[in-house]
C-alpha cells in the first residue's frame, strides 16, 4: 500500500494564519535573511552564488546538493545555510591583531569569528602576549619533534563537526592510529552516540532506518526532544508536504516549541502566506521522563491488545522481559517520572494504535542525560511493539543536526570503534592492520572529556571550541591552561585559542569544504553520501586541508614504510580506500561530480523486519527509567538552542519565541508562585556555577526551567555522563531560583529564592 498522496492546490485546513506572511507574528523572517546574506557576501557575490548552488550544505545533516535534495522538488535554502555561508567567503583577518590577544579576549566568539579567516600558521610561547607568524615546515617540525617525544597514550586529537567532510575524518583518523594512538573523537559524541549504542545492540545498525520521504505521507510522525524547525529547518518543507497528505505530526517534549506549532516555508507559496500547522498535539514531560512516558504508554499497548503480534513474534526477541516490565511498573511511578498521566500515555497509545505505519524521529533532548541509551531503547521498544520498522512510511530516525557527524564516526574518528563502526579489541584490530599494512593499538581511547581529564601532553583540536561545547567552561579552561602542547587548526580564530600557553600553542588555517582540492562527499542523516565538488573561487593561500596536514605529520614521525601507508595522492585515493575498508561505503569511490549521491543500506535497513544480527531479529530489552527527582525547592534544568549553529550564536534574540540570551524559560504557573515578574532579574545556582538571567514566561513543563546553550554550561556537572556512549548530561541537571546574587558557593546554605519567595513543589 502506497504513501497518501500530496494534496493538489490549496489546502486551509494546515493554514495557521490569515495575516499574509504572518505579518505581526512572533516567527523568524526567512526571507529578510536572503537579503542579509547578500549583504554580508556582497565583495565575493558570484562565489557565494556558487557555494550555495553547487556545494553540499556544509550546514545541518539533511544533505543538500546546491539547492536541491532527493526527497522532493523544488529548492531549498534555509537560514542556517545562508548564516554558514560567510565563513566560506570572507577574506583572511589582520595578523597585527593576534600581537597581543589580550584585547581579543573580550570580544564575543562572533565577534571573533567576523575578523576573518586565519591567514596563516602562528605560534606563541608561554609569557608571550600573542601569537607570531611561522611557516608551515617550521610549525610542523616543531609540533612533529615535541610529539616524538611524547608516549601515545598521551596525545588526544578532536575533530568537530565544522563541515568536514568523510575524506578528512578517514584520513586523519589513520594517521593518528599510525601514531599507535586512539585517543580520536569527533562531535558526533554529544549528540547521538547513546543512539548509536542502543541501536546497534537492538537491531545491528547504526543509523537511521528510513528514509526522508518516509514522512510525508505516512499515518503519523513523532518528534521525542527533537526541534528540527530551529536545528533542521529543511525539514520543515518535507513537513508542510506530510501535512497537506494528511500526516499527523506530534510532539514530545518538555517545551511546547512555537515553531513546531506553526511555521512558515518561505520557499512554497501556500506556506510563505498563510504558514502551516504542524503540530497536531504536543505531551509535555519532564526533562528526563521520556522513557517513563514511553514505558506507560507501551503498557497501554500491551493491556488494549493494540499490539503488533505478527511482526513481533517473527522478527523479535526479547519481549516477554519488556512486557513484565511494563505491566509490573506502576501507574502512580510513571507518572511521577514521566510528569504525564496515565490518561495522556492512553491518548498517545491510541494515536500509535490508528497509525498502521509511522516514523519516530529523536534528537538530544533524549540522548543528553545519564540514561540517555535507556531513553533511545524505549523508542525502539514502542517501534518494534508496533512493527515500525523496514518498510514504507515507517522507521526510527536520530535526526543529524551537523553536517558532517554521521560520517565521522562511520569512518572511525571515533575512540571507541574504527572505521564502519567496529568496536575496538584485539580481534578488529587485527583485521585493520591486515589492511593498513601495519599495527593499530587494540584498546578504546579517550573519549574528549576523558581526555581534558587525563593529563595530555599534546593535545590537537581541529574546529571546536571546548569553552562553549563541554559542561563547566571554567573547568574546560584549566584542563586547556595545563597541556604543554596544543594544536588549533580551523578556518577562524575561536577563544580556546586565545587560552595563555602551559608551553607553546599552534594555530593553523584550514580549508572549507569547498576548497578541498578534488572535492569530497559528506553523508546525510538518511545515510546518503554526496559528493561535494571543489568550488572555483577565491582561497586563502595558506590554508591547508588537515587531511593533508595528518599526512605531512605522519611523514615527519614515523618510518618512511609506514608513512607511505597513510600517503594518499588526493581525495579520490581516500574515497577508493575506503570502499575497500568500509564495506558500508562501497560506491564512494565513483562520486566524482556534483549530484552524484548513493544510500547506503538503500531506503530502508533491516528491510521488511530482518534485522543485520546473528539471527536476524530485532532486540527488545527493558530500560531503566528511573531518575532522581530534584532536591526539595530546586528546579530541573535542560539546556536548549536559540538562533544558533551549534555553539555559534548569530542572533542576541531568539526569533522563534522572542527570547534574548540571558532568558530563563520558566512556566506561568511557576512564575507566579516564586512571585516573579516577566523580565525580572534572577540568579540560578547550583553547586557548579551561577547564571545570572531574567525571567521569560513560556510552555515549559511546570517544575523545569530552560537557558540557551553554551550560556548555560556554567550550570551542568562536568562528571555526568551516560555509562556506555560517556555523552555529557547537557539537559540533566537541577537549579536553585534566587532574586538576589548568591553569596554561598553551597547551595543547600542559600535561602530558596533569595528575596524570601517560595519556591513549588517538583
Amino acid at each position: 500500500m502506497a504513501l497518501k498522496p500530496v494534496k493538489k492546490g490549496l489546502s486551509p485546513e494546515t493554514w495557521a494564519s490569515l495575516r499574509p506572511f504572518g505579518l505581526g507574528l512572533q516567527k523568524p523572517n526567512n526571507f529578510a535573511e536572503v537579503f542579509r546574506a547578500i549583504a554580508e557576501n556582497r565583495d565575493n557575490l558570484a562565489y557565494a552564488w556558487r557555494i550555495l548552488s553547487q556545494g553540499v550544505c556544509d550546514g545541518c545533516a539533511l544533505g543538500t546538493s546546491g539547492l536541491r535534495d532527493w526527497t522532493i522538488s523544488g529548492l531549498h535554502l534555509c537560514n542556517i545555510r545562508l548564516r554558514l555561508l560567510r565563513l566560506n567567503t570572507m577574506g583572511p583577518l589582520d595578523g597585527s591583531l593576534l600581537a597581543d590577544v589580550s584585547a581579543l579576549r573580550s570580544k564575543s566568539s562572533a565577534e571573533l569569528r567576523a575578523l576573518g579567516r586565519l591567514p596563516y600558521p602562528l605560534y606563541r610561547r608561554k609569557g608571550e602576549p600573542g601569537f607570531t607568524r611561522i611557516s608551515w615546515d617550521e610549525a610542523l617540525d616543531r609540533i612533529a619533534l615535541r610529539m616524538c617525544k611524547t608516549p601515545p597514550e598521551k596525545m588526544g586529537f578532536y575533530l568537530t563537526s565544522r563541515g568536514l567532510p568523510n575524506e578528512t575524518y578517514y584520513v586523519v583518523q589513520k594517521a593518528v592510529r599510525a601514531l599507535g594512538c586512539n585517543n580520536i573523537d569527533n562531535a558526533a559524541r554529544i549528540c547521538h552516540s547513546p543512539s548509536t549504542v542502543a541501536l546497534k545492540e537492538s537491531l545491528g545498525v547504526a543509523a537511521t532506518t528510513c528514509s526522508y520521504r518516509d514522512l510525508i505521507g505516512t499515518d503519523l510522525v513523532v518528534f521525542l526532544g527533537s526541534n528540527p524547525a530551529v536545528n533542521q529547518p529543511v525539514m520543515m518543507k518535507y513537513l508542510y508536504y506530510a501535512k497537506k497528505a494528511g500526516t499527523q505530526v506530534v510532539c514530545v517534549n518538555p517545551y511546547r516549541e512555537p515553531a513546531m506549532e506553526r511555521y512558515w516555508v518561505p520557499s512554497d507559496p501556500e506556506s510563505a502566506f498563510f504558514g502551516t500547522k504542524i503540530a497536531d498535539r504536543f505531551f509535555l514531560v519532564v526533562p528526563g521522563g521520556d522513557a517513563a512516558f514511553l514505558v506507560g504508554v507501551l503498557r497501554h499497548l500491551i493491556e488494549q491488545g493494540w499490539l503488533n503480534e505478527p511482526f513481533i513474534e517473527a522478527h523479535t526477541t526479547g519481549f516477554e522481559a519488556v512486557r513484565a516490565q511494563a505491566l509490573g511498573a506502576g501507574w502512580a511511578e510513571l507518572e511521577r517520572l514521566s510528569g504525564a498521566s496515565r490518561q495522556e500515555m492512553l491518548e498517545f497509545a491510541l494515536l500509535l494504535a490508528k497509525a498502521k505505519r509511522a516514523v519516530l524521529v529523536w534528537s538530544m533532548g533524549l540522548t543528553q542525560h545519564t540514561r540517555g541509551e535507556e531513553a533511545v531503547q524505549a523508542v525502539i521498544n514502542l517501534a518494534l511493539s508496533r512493527g515500525y520498522l523496514g518498510r514504507e512510511g515507517c522507521g526510527l530516525m536520530p535526526i543529524r543536526g551537523h553536517s558532517g557527524v554521521q560520517g565521522g564516526a562511520e569512518m572511525g574518528a571515533y575512540a571507541t570503534v574504527f572505521p564502519g563502526g567496529v568496536p575496538i579489541g584485539p580481534q578488529s584490530a587485527q583485521a585493520l592492520s591486515s589492511l593498513w599494512g601495519f599495527s593499530v593499538p587494540d584498546h578504546p581511547g579517550l573519549t574528549a572529556t576523558e581526555m581534558l581529564e587525563a593529563g595530555l601532553e599534546v593535545l590537537w583540536s581541529i574546529g571546536g571550541n571546548f569553552l562553549e561545547t563541554l559542561p563547566s567552561p571554567a573547568q574546560a579552561e584549566a584542563c586547556l591552561a595545563r597541556i604543554p602542547l596544543r594544536v588549533h587548526q580551523d578556518i577562524v580564530l575561536s577563544s580556546q585559542m586565545l587560552i595563555e600557553p602551559a608551553e607553546e600553542v599552534f594555530v593553523l588555517p584550514a580549508t572549507t569544504r569547498y576548497e578541498i582540492p578534488g572535492g569530497c562527499t559528506e553523508t546525510s542523516t538518511e545515510r546518503r553520501v554526496i559528493f561535494s565538488p571543489e568550488i572555483p573561487g577565491p582561497r586563502i593561500p595558506e590554508a591547508r586541508w588537515e587531511g593533508q596536514v595528518f599526512q605531512d605529520l605522519v611523514g615527519r614521525m614515523c618510518p618512511p614504510e609506514r608513512a607511505e601507508k597513510v600517503r594518499f595522492e588526493g581525495t579520490q585515493a581516500v574515497r577508493e580506500e575506503i570502499a575497500r575498508v568500509v564495506p558500508l561505503y562501497e560506491g564512494i569511490q565513483r562520486l566524482k561530480a556534483k549530484g552524484e549521491a548513493f544510500q547506503y543500506g538503500g531506503p530502508h535497513l533491516c528491510k521488511d523486519g530482518v534485522c543485520p544480527t546473528p539471527d536476524g531479529k530485532a532486540r527488545f530489552r527493558p530500560v531503566d527509567f528511573s531518575q532522581e527527582g530534584p532536591p526539595e525547592g530546586a528546579f530541573r534544568l535542560v539546556t536548549r538552542r536559540g538562533k544558533q549553529f551549534n555553539s555559534m550564536v548569530h542572533e542576541p534574540t531568539d526569533p522563534v519565541n522572542g527570547a534574548p540570551r540571558d532568558a530563563v524559560l520558566m512556566s506561568p504557573s511557576d512564575r507566579e508562585k516564586l512571585g516573579l515578574k516577566p523580565g525580572q532579574r534572577i540568579w540560578l545556582h547550583n553547586r557548579f556555577g551561577t547564571f545570572a538571567g531574567r525571567v521569560f514566561e513560556a510552555p515549559v513543563r511546570p517544575g523545569s526551567l530552560q537557558v540557551h546553550w553554551p550560556e548555560g554550561n556554567v550550570l551542568l556537572s562536568p562528571k555526568e555522563r551516560s555509562s556506555k556512549a560517556k555523552i555529557p548530561a547537557y539537559k540533566e541537571a537541577y537549579v536553585y531560583v534566587h532574586q538576589e546574587p548568591p553569596q554561598s558557593q553551597d547551595p543547600d546554605h542559600l535561602a530558596a529564592g533569595g528575596g524570601g519567595a517560595g519556591l513549588p513543589e517538583v
